[in-house]
C-alpha cells in the first residue's frame, strides 16, 4: 500500500492500514514533516479516530463556540460544548501522527515529488525523472496533487466570491473558546493554541476579485486591517498585532464525481475540499482514513457509504458562510433570535449537529 501525502489524512491512512496488517509506505514531496503555523479544531468525531489509531495528542479542549457581533463587540450567544472539542496547532497534530507512524515502522519517504501517475495507475513519475511502481494507491496529496489530477482531471472548481486570511498573534489569558465575530459580508474566527498565548485567526471577506487558492500566498497585513476597519476595537486590536498573514481564495469544488480510478482512491482534500465554515476538514480526512482502511480492497463500496455524510457536511459548511455574513434586516432578525436563544437555551443550536459530532466511525460499518 502506498500513500501519497504525509499530511493529516495521509499519515492517518498509513497508520490505519498498518494496524490492519497492510505493508505501507508514505511518499511526501516536502523535505521534512513540518506544517505551516496554523490552527485547527478537532471535534469528537475526529478525536475518536485519533484514539482508535493510538495517536497521542496533547491539546486544550474548547469550552464553547461564542458568537459575537463584530460591529459592536457585544456577545450574541455563547454555546457550551461537551468534552472532546480540541484546539490544535496543525504542526502538533502532524508531529503526533508522525510519531505514531514511526513507532509502527511505517516508511515515510520525504523529498519525493510525484509529477504524474501513469494511465495504469501503478506507475509514479517523480520530478527527478525516476519512476516507482505501486500495487494500490491512496491519494492524500491535496486538491492540486497528482492523485486528484489522475482520478478527476476534468473536475473544475468555482470561486465562491470569498477570500480568507490566516494569521497567528500573541495573546495573554485568552478564554478557551472558539469565537466567531460576525459582520455584513465578512467574519473572523479566533481561538487559542498551545499554552493559550497564541491566537489563531481566520478572517473571511466577500470579494468579487478572484484570488488564487492555497495557503502560501502572502498578503499585506494592512489589507486585512482595512477589510475589518468597520469592526469594533476587540477585533481591530487583534489585527493590529498581525505581522505575517497569508491569503487565499475560497473555491467551491462541490462533490468530486468519483474518488476512485483503478487502483487509486482519494481521501481528504484530494477527494472533497471543504470550505472552512464548519471546522471539519481535518476531521473528515481522519474519518476517511480510518474507514477506507477498513473497507479495502473494496473502495467503491466505501465511497458509496461515505458520500452521503461528506455531502451533508459540505452543505452545512456552505450554509454557515451565509449565516455569518448577513446584512440589513436579516442580520438584525438573526442576531435578536440568537440572543433570545442564548438566554433560554444556549445549547440548542448545536444539537442540530449531533449527526456530525456524535458519529463514531470507528464502531460503524461506514
Amino acid at each position: 500500500m502506498t500513500v501519497l501525502g504525509a499530511g493529516i489524512g495521509g499519515l492517518a491512512a498509513a497508520i490505519a492500514c498498518k494496524l490492519r496488517g497492510y505493508s505501507v509506505e508514505v511518499i511526501e514531496q516536502a523535505p521534512a514533516l513540518t506544517e505551516v503555523g496554523a490552527g485547527l479544531q478537532i471535534a469528537p468525531n475526529g478525536g475518536r479516530v485519533l484514539d482508535a489509531l493510538g495517536v497521542r495528542l496533547a491539546a486544550p479542549e474548547s469550552e464553547a463556540i461564542h458568537i459575537i457581533d463584530g460591529l459592536s463587540n457585544r456577545s450574541v450567544i455563547r454555546m457550551p460544548l461537551g468534552p472532546g472539542f480540541r484546539l490544535v496547532h496543525r504542526a502538533d497534530l502532524i508531529a503526533a501522527l508522525g510519531d505514531r507512524a514511526q513507532a509502527l515502522g511505517i516508511a515515510v519517504r520525504l523529498d519525493r515529488c510525484v509529477r504524474t501517475i501513469a494511465q495504469d495507475g501503478r506507475t509514479l513519475h517523480f520530478a527527478d525523472g525516476s519512476i516507482h511502481r505501486v500495487r494500490r494507491l491512496i491519494g492524500a496529496d491535496g486538491v492540486r496533487g497528482a492523485a486528484r489530477a489522475f482520478v478527476a482531471p476534468d473536475h473544475a472548481a468555482t470561486f465562491t466570491g470569498q477570500v480568507a486570511w490566516r494569521a497567528i498573534v500573541p495573546v495573554t489569558d485568552w478564554p478557551r473558546e472558539a469565537q466567531v465575530h460576525m459582520g455584513p459580508g465578512r467574519h473572523l474566527v479566533c481561538y487559542p493554541l498551545r499554552d493559550g498565548r497564541s491566537l489563531n485567526l481566520v478572517a473571511v471577506e466577500e470579494r468579487a476579485a478572484w484570488v488564487a487558492d492555497g495557503w502560501s500566498q502572502r498578503d499585506d497585513p494592512d489589507v486585512l486591517r482595512e477589510a475589518f476597519s468597520g469592526f469594533a476595537h476587540g477585533v481591530r486590536d487583534l489585527l493590529d498585532r498581525v505581522e505575517t498573514v497569508h491569503l487565499w481564495g475560497l473555491m467551491d469544488h462541490g462533490l468530486t464525481p468519483r474518488w476512485t480510478r483503478g487502483t487509486c482512491t482519494l481521501i481528504g482534500d484530494a477527494a472533497h475540499p471543504t470550505l472552512p465554515f464548519l471546522a471539519q476538514g481535518a476531521n473528515l480526512a481522519l474519518e476517511d482514513a480510518y474507514t477506507l482502511a477498513r473497507n479495502l480492497p473494496e473502495p467503491s463500496a466505501w465511497e458509496a457509504l461515505r458520500r452521503p455524510r461528506v455531502a451533508r457536511a459540505l452543505s452545512a459548511a456552505q450554509a454557515n458562510a451565509t449565516r455569518y455574513h448577513l446584512s440589513g434586516g436579516q442580520r438584525s432578525v438573526a442576531l435578536s433570535g440568537l440572543r433570545l436563544l442564548g438566554r433560554v437555551a444556549p445549547r440548542l443550536p448545536l444539537r442540530g449537529y449531533g449527526w456530525l459530532y456524535d458519529a463514531d466511525v470507528t464502531g460503524e460499518p461506514s
